[in-house]
């Protein structure tokens, strides 16, 4: 006996929207499951988790300010996965972003002008366009496999930023610790409401990179050319379409958009380069690209849940005693049920005996 996967006639359009949403309900039950084998109280921990950050308007903030390079990157993926390119190394080209459009604040530092801020901002969709053209032409010029370069660029990038914020561009004011300057003020990408939280313009940025690309999938050739190439490159072909540009364009996009993310974050968060300037956010904006259906506006709904596991993940680890692994965990357990219910929807499960299969094969 063995196991296959047939391709159902038609998929459910009610299972098709609804998947998300099922694939929440089963994180949450395992969630639970999970915090009562730890002996944890699983209604306290997923309250924490889900509903705490969102009762005061300081965690608001931290919200939005988790959220915004979470649902700028996820956009970027969308359009990217929906082409048929896979590239997982968001996180590299976020990092390699923030490191390209730091340069201006930190060789620069104690320059002053309002054009600061804008260069860093393009410099940094620079420097992340830039990485993901590494596994771009490596693709179109050796048919190597997207996945494998742009996960591998990931730990180059870190390893990079280590150097740098411990040798080169190491603040000599710092008593020896591993950052730069922080940056001068001219250089910050400021609150958006001061008086009330630190919540910063890159979420204002990131609503209108995910608004902007909804409407290009939507209204655009270039949209349509994403979708036709990703659903059947061979078609694509047929109609004109060069697939050997859509991983250029897609790829490029998505390492823009994630470069974007990075320079916003440390602009804006952090105000200065450290061995580490991300908790994730590119890995986990993949969960937001497939949460959100690879659909620029979903991006913006899943992006603010995974937020939330961010912040509720913090909340847990001070009042349960928690691992932070735990957030990681939600967060894997919720792709794996988003993909296991993507799978059902367009598979059925079937057993094949060994005499069928014997004469499957000989046919």
């Amino acid at each position: 006996m063995r196991i296959e996967l047939e391709k159902r006639a038609g998929a459910s359009r009610f299972y098709s929207i609804a998947s998300p949403l099922i694939a929440l309900m089963l994180t949450l039950i395992c969630g639970a499951i999970l915090f009562a084998a730890l002996g944890k109280d699983p209604l306290q921990a997923l309250y924490l988790f889900f509903i705490d950050p969102l009762r005061e308007e300081w965690s608001l903030h931290e919200l939005a300010i988790k959220a915004g390079p979470l649902i700028m990157i996820g956009a970027g993926l969308s359009i990217c996965y929906r082409a048929g390119n896979w590239n997982i190394g968001a996180e590299g080209q976020f990092i390699f972003g923030g490191i390209v459009g730091s340069f201006l604040p930190v060789v620069f530092y104690g320059w002053n002008s309002p054009l600061v801020l804008p260069l860093m901002l393009v410099m940094g969709m620079i420097g992340g366009a830039a990485y993901a053209a590494i596994p771009a032409f490596l693709k179109t010029r050796f048919n190597t496999n997207e996945i494998l370069t742009s996960l591998m660029l990931v730990y180059i990038a870190q390893l990079f930023l280590d150097w740098l914020v411990r040798g080169p561009w190491r603040n000599p004011e710092g008593q020896n610790f591993p950052e730069t300057r922080l940056f001068d003020a001219s250089a910050i990408l400021g609150p958006i409401w001061p008086e009330s939280g630190r919540a910063h313009w890159g979420f204002a940025l990131a609503i209108i990179a995910a608004v902007l690309l909804w409407f290009m999938m939507e209204f655009t050739m270039r949209g349509y050319q994403v979708k036709v190439l990703g659903q059947s490159a061979r078609a694509g072909r047929f109609a004109g379409f060069s697939s050997s540009g859509m991983v250029w364009f897609s790829m490029l996009l998505s390492g823009a958009l994630a470069g974007l993310a990075g320079i916003a974050e440390v602009s804006g968060a952090i105000n200065q380069l450290r061995p580490s300037i991300s908790p994730g956010y590119g890995f986990t904006a993949i969960i937001v690209a497939f949460l959100g259906r690879l659909n620029p506006l979903g991006a913006i709904i899943s992006g603010l849940i995974l937020a939330l596991t961010y912040l509720g993940g913090e909340a847990a680890q001070l009042s349960l005693g928690v691992s932070d692994k735990v957030t990681r965990l939600f967060q894997g357990l919720l792709l794996f049920f988003v993909l296991s219910c993507d799978t059902l929807i367009l598979y059925k499960i079937r057993l094949v005996g060994a005499r069928a299969a014997q004469l499957v094969k000989g046919e």
